[in-house]
């Protein structure tokens, strides 16, 4: 592993060296965002009563688990450990959704369209930090980690709108 002085002399050459640390600073907590993800997928899908939604809580669970991979391999891609950090905005967003499951699990009506608003503000901070190291990686050259980070950042996405479209077609709806 390279010391601190190699590390500044690598990073003085590439472009926008400065963001450096800021990258691998959100990388680390996007890992560890994504590990405390894993568990809340779980509980959401647990929770679900539309078999639509319990898929898509389970896809994610999957897709989840591939990010966690993409980001090791982002992590080896510019020669460091894979190392998370508590991620304290994940912490909270998940407390959020189980505190949301057991004031309306006795109201199944309202359940899965509850569940959608706790998993789509866990998606839309995703996105928001997907957004900002696929970011920075342009800013700084790094093609391949760009171009890793912009898979994870469409699948993100890709899960909002699933989430939304069940939000539409099933979760608020009228009750009959």
């Amino acid at each position: 592993m390279a010391n601190k002085s190699q590390e500044k002399q690598q990073q003085g050459n590439m472009p926008n060296a400065h963001l450096h640390e800021l990258l691998v600073d959100e990388l680390k907590d996007i890992l560890g965002a994504e590990r405390q993800l894993l568990q809340g997928l779980k509980k959401l899908s647990k929770a679900a009563k539309s078999e639509k939604l319990k898929a898509a809580f389970d896809t994610h669970y999957e897709q989840t688990e591939g990010h966690i991979e993409r980001l090791k391999t982002v992590f080896s891609s510019l020669g460091l450990a894979a190392r998370g950090k508590k991620c304290k905005a994940m912490e909270g967003l998940l407390a959020e959704a189980e505190e949301i499951i057991e004031e309306f699990q006795d109201s199944p009506e309202v359940l899965d369209a509850a569940l959608i608003v706790a998993a789509q503000k866990v998606e839309h901070y995703e996105i928001a930090s997907y957004g900002c190291v696929v970011t920075f990686a342009e800013l700084m050259g790094h093609d391949e980690v760009k171009e890793v980070l912009g898979q994870t950042l469409a699948e993100e996405k890709e899960t909002d709108e699933l989430l939304t479209t069940i939000a539409l077609s099933e979760a608020n709806v009228p009750a009959e």
